[in-house]
Parts: C-alpha cells; sequence; structure tokens
C-alpha cells in the first residue's frame, strides 16, 4: 500500500499531464539544440535597421526542425525586421512584394519559407530564385545549401560564363531548388533542359536591377514557362515604375512590405573629401593610413580604371584585388571567393559588386570615382554597416562631382558630412566597442 506522501504525489501526476508533456518537450528541445554545432555568437553592436523587432524567434514560424537546425548553425539567432514581416506571409503561397534596405536580411527572408515548403522526396525543381549577377547567385546558393543541410533538399547554382554541360550533367540528378542569373536559366528553358512546369515559387531578388533594360523582357519569358498558379516572391532596396508595371502583370493581390522609412543604413556614417583629380591617389594612401579597415572595397566608375587603381594601390604597398564584368569568370570566382575569406583587405572594383554582395568584414567602402545616380550610391554604401553593424563610407569628389554629390544627397535624403581629420573609431570599428565594453566589464569587477 502506497504512503500518504507517495498518493499525493500520484495524484498530483495524474492531475497535470500537460504540464509533464510540456516539460519532456521542453527537454527534448534542449536535448536538439546541446547538440548543434553553432558558431561562436556576434558580440558586435547592431543598429536597429536589424534589431527593431516584434521579439519573434524562427521557432515561432512553425519549421521543420531540420530546417531550424541549419538556420542556427548558419548563426542566425533570431528574425530580422523583413524576415519576420515576409516569412509566415511566404510560407501561405501569398505573392510578397517586399522593399527593404541591403543588408538587412533579405536572402532570409525568402530562401526560409521556399526552403521550408520543398519537398525532398518529389523529383522535380519546385522553386526557382533569379539574380542579377554571378557572385550573388553563388553567394544565394552557399547560404541555401548550408541552411537546408539537414533536409536533403538539393539546390543548384547556373550562371553565364561556366560551361553548360556541366549544368546538363548535374540536371541528371535531383534538383529542388535552382538559383540563376536570367541569361542562362531561359538557355536552359529554351533547350528544355530543365523542366520546371512544377516550379511553384519564383523568387525575383534585387528586382528593380532584373527589370532594368539590362536584362528586358527576360522575366517575362521566364515566367511564361512556370504554371498558373506560381508564387512570386519579389525583393529590392529601390522601386522604380518598372517594378509596379511587372506587379501589375504577373502578381495576384500580392502583400506589400516596406520597411524603407530611410533608404541608408543606420550604421553607414558618410563623409566626403573634396580633391583633384590628381591627389585621389594620394588622398587614398593618408587615409589607408588613418583608417583602421578591417576589410575595405573602392570603387571605379570604369573597368580601366578598376585595373589601374589596383595596379597603383599595390605600388604604394598595400594588398589589394580588383574585380569586374570583363574578366574571366573563374578568375572572378576566385577573387570572391579569396576577398570573402579575407585573404586581401582591400577590393578595387565596378558597380558588379554592388548588387547584394554580403561581406560582413567590410567596414570601409570609399568612392574613388563618385556615381552619377543615388540608386548607386546606395547600393555601393550598402556593402558596409552589414546586417546593422558599423561602417564608415568615404566618397572622393571632384569639381565636377558637386552637382552630382547634391543631387544624390537631397534624392536619399542622406547626411555626408566633409571628412575629419580623424575619424573616431567608435562609428565603424566594431572590435572598439567590444575592447571598450571588456575594459568596463574589468572595472566594474576591480570595485
Amino acid at each position: 500500500m502506497a504512503t500518504p506522501a507517495v498518493e499525493q504525489q500520484n495524484s498530483t501526476n495524474h492531475a497535470n499531464p500537460m504540464k509533464d508533456n510540456k516539460a519532456a518537450i521542453n527537454s527534448n528541445d534542449q536535448g536538439w539544440k546541446a547538440k548543434l554545432n553553432i558558431p561562436e555568437k556576434d558580440m558586435r553592436i547592431r543598429t536597429t535597421d536589424v534589431t527593431n523587432t516584434k521579439g519573434n524567434e524562427f521557432e515561432d514560424f512553425c519549421l521543420k526542425r531540420e530546417l531550424l537546425m541549419g538556420i542556427f548553425e548558419k548563426g542566425w539567432e533570431k528574425p530580422s525586421p523583413i524576415q519576420e514581416a515576409s516569412i509566415p506571409i511566404a510560407l501561405t503561397g501569398r505573392d510578397v512584394l517586399a522593399r527593404a534596405k541591403n543588408g538587412t536580411g533579405k536572402t532570409g527572408a525568402y530562401a526560409i519559407p521556399i526552403l521550408e515548403r520543398c519537398d525532398p522526396n518529389k523529383d522535380e525543381v519546385q522553386a526557382m530564385i533569379i539574380v542579377p549577377t554571378r557572385e550573388l547567385a553563388l553567394q544565394t546558393s552557399q547560404i541555401c545549401i548550408e541552411i537546408c543541410k539537414h533536409i536533403g533538399c538539393k539546390v543548384m547554382v547556373t550562371t553565364g560564363g561556366t560551361n553548360l554541360k556541366d549544368d546538363i550533367m548535374r540536371l541528371y540528378d535531383p534538383v529542388h531548388c535552382i538559383i540563376a542569373t536570367p541569361g542562362r536559366i531561359l538557355d536552359l528553358m529554351n533547350k528544355n533542359l530543365v523542366k520546371i512546369s512544377k516550379c511553384g515559387i519564383l523568387v525575383l531578388d534585387e528586382a528593380d536591377k532584373l527589370l532594368s533594360q539590362d536584362f528586358k523582357g527576360m522575366l517575362d519569358n521566364i515566367i511564361s514557362f512556370l504554371p498558373n498558379d506560381r508564387q512570386i516572391l519579389l525583393y529590392s532596396a529601390t522601386f522604380p515604375c518598372s517594378v509596379e508595371e511587372f506587379m501589375r502583370r504577373h502578381l495576384n493581390n500580392p502583400y506589400e512590405i516596406n520597411l524603407m522609412d530611410e533608404l541608408t543604413l543606420k550604421g553607414v556614417t558618410q563623409y566626403y573629401a573634396f580633391v583633384q583629380e590628381r591627389q585621389k591617389v594620394h588622398c587614398l594612401n593618408t587615409l589607408f593610413s588613418k583608417l583602421q579597415i578591417n576589410q575595405s572595397i573602392i570603387f571605379c566608375n570604369s573597368t580601366q580604371r578598376v585595373e589601374l587603381l589596383a595596379k597603383k594601390i599595390t605600388e604604394l604597398g598595400y594588398s589589394c584585388y580588383y574585380i569586374h564584368a570583363k574578366m574571366n569568370q573563374q578568375h572572378r570566382n576566385r577573387v570572391f571567393h579569396d576577398f570573402r575569406q579575407g585573404l586581401c583587405r582591400n577590393l578595387v572594383c565596378s558597380d558588379l559588386f554592388t548588387r547584394g554582395i554580403d561581406i560582413q568584414a567590410v567596414n570601409v567602402v570609399i568612392n574613388f570615382d563618385f556615381p552619377k545616380h543615388a540608386e548607386t550610391y546606395l547600393h555601393r554604401i550598402g556593402r558596409s554597416g552589414r546586417y546593422g553593424h558599423l561602417g564608415v563610407a568615404i566618397n572622393l569628389i571632384t569639381y565636377d562631382d558637386r552637382f552630382s554629390l547634391h543631387k544624390i544627397e537631397q534624392e536619399l535624403g542622406a547626411d555626408i558630412k566633409p571628412i575629419p581629420k580623424q575619424i573616431d573609431p567608435a562609428l565603424y570599428v566594431s572590435q572598439w566597442h567590444m575592447e571598450k565594453d571588456g575594459d568596463e566589464e574589468n572595472q566594474s569587477a576591480g570595485k
């Protein structure tokens, strides 16, 4: 016979089965999370561009556990505002028209819902992501591969400048999600080498560029191959008239998201320096000697000037790569990969590199040649201050650039200040904040 104390305990257990069940689930949750290979926590400060959320967690979106495992192992801790607004809507199958700043997590905003909806047991292409540049295609495919590694979805990237035969061989194996540039995927479709009649999701990343004259009519052709009940997710930082026209033609009652109360990233401080053309290299040399550069990207307005400047920088004794659209694709891939890995501190490039390229270590962007258009300027300086981190943009302005500077300031509502003699490291050096926080902790511990 049970003692009164045991009887009381038994009755309590039977009275609260839900409580026990919940405790067991929580225990299991802790178990699977504890086994994940999560990278070291990013302790750098972040701006409200990515922290101003409603407080949702990735688990709140009812995602497959295997997908959550990939998300956490990628180092993504909590959804950013664009992810929080976009993921639950995209999961319902509704068309989305989203406008958000560069570097605030747009790739995750569309990659997570489309990979959640892909069925690895079906041997068919179920989702397609179209991007304007080869480098962005490689970067996006790498992110998708990493976050879906526990699901079993097969991701393929296909771009111009690579061997078509390799793509054909790859398509003999199952492919569930394709990331492509417009010309190459259209070529594969027209040759009947890729079947997308069951492809229910189309993502257009950097949509304003895809709908520009550079890709005239290509997206209309691509969409003609898709089923009528497809879902279209359209993401961009800037929305010209071409995007609105496309939306009216192809999107069905899209859910609109606009997180662009201001255009430039809060973490990027912008300066200008008035110089003569012949003083630019000397000015750049001075900046290199004074700034605490983690990695920098330096923009020129032509491929010829990219190569000339890279040669000058190397002659000055600084490590430097360069990249532009006229280079061999294998060479471009190598430069892109090595710069991302941190093998070189400085990269000189043309506007090829302004679209979506995400290199977290870049904290300085220099416009050696000032752009003519606000849109180009916005995308260039957005290479710094990625995901709410800090960065600085410095513009070398000649007498001929003065009107462009004023026009871009007006159009973007940007505050581009004269460059001071000394730039405060607190504005662009994350390590400065981390060391300062560490010193303060040590001081308080000493007390």
